[in-house]
């Protein structure tokens, strides 16, 4: 069980707060999707479910595609769609990927083992419209979801499973226990047993998969952490892992390399 031991565990997730002129970067994200989504060859709102949020975004290169990229969005399992980010798969069609945006159920209708679930079909909804490999990648909490996706225990079916050669965890929570002495528990839901069972950092690798944790220097010291923790988790029982630390970049613009094709984030998520 994590403990106090002297942390502010509000101030520890507190992003907003430590990014310059933190506000206003949520309208600017959406404005710039829609942009995107207008010069973009795409298809919007392809269900994977009957839940109105059971919906994904394709977008498709100006090439035969190479495989399918899956991006998932993050706002602590309470916040976002799958329409705030349309521009980030701009690197990823460049190497000539179909990409996927999905979005989910949010917190507190869903807990966070239904939205692990809900993402599971989600890519495999998305799998079966593209051939080839799968690369995943997740910011925040969609980068828990996305190394969720390759953890032993996965949701994910077999035949999906192993499509995925590739994921890319940007900013990533991996242990989901300091959580429990957060505030926003109270719309997560969680507990002691579904916190460690929920957390990659605390669960198995899958086999045959390259991850990379990716975390911007300016970020809060608990995302760096978590970051950390998984490489070192997951390297110790045998997992190709990376850790990287992005120089100058906070935590809502460390995503901002997915936009272009040789930036490095892009080339770890999409490259060769």
């Amino acid at each position: 069980m994590i403990d106090h031991v002297g942390i502010d565990w509000e101030d520890a997730f507190s992003n907003a707060a430590y990014v310059p002129d933190g506000t206003r970067f949520p309208s600017l994200w959406a404005d710039r999707a829609a942009a995107f989504r207008e010069r973009t060859p795409c298809e919007l709102d392809v269900p994977y479910g009957e839940h109105s949020r059971e919906r994904f975004d394709l977008f498709f290169p100006a090439c035969a595609p190479r495989g399918l990229a899956v991006f998932i969005h993050g706002g602590y399992w309470l916040d976002f769609d799958k329409s705030s980010w349309s521009d980030l798969a701009e690197g990823a069609l460049r190497h000539g990927w179909t990409v996927a945006f999905p979005s989910y159920t949010l917190a507190p209708e869903a807990c966070i083992p239904d939205i692990t679930r809900q993402v599971s079909r989600a890519i495999s909804a998305a799998a079966g419209l593209a051939e080839g490999p799968v690369r995943l990648a997740g910011h925040s909490a969609g980068g828990h979801l996305a190394t969720r996706m390759v953890c032993e225990n996965s949701p994910l079916p077999q035949e999906v499973r192993t499509r995925i050669e590739r994921v890319v965890s940007i900013s990533g929570l991996h242990d989901l226990r300091p959580l429990l002495l957060h505030s926003m528990n109270d719309d997560l839901g969680l507990d002691t047993e579904t916190a460690a069972a929920e957390s990659p950092a605390l669960s198995a690798p899958g086999p045959d998969v390259e991850v990379t944790a990716w975390v911007g220097a300016y970020e809060r010291p608990e995302f760096l952490r978590q970051s950390a923790l998984l490489v070192e988790s997951w390297r110790g029982q045998g997992l190709q892992a990376k850790f990287v630390v992005d120089p100058e970049r906070h935590h809502f613009d460390v995503i901002d390399g997915l936009k272009a094709a040789d930036h490095p984030l892009a080339l770890a998520f999409a490259g060769d």
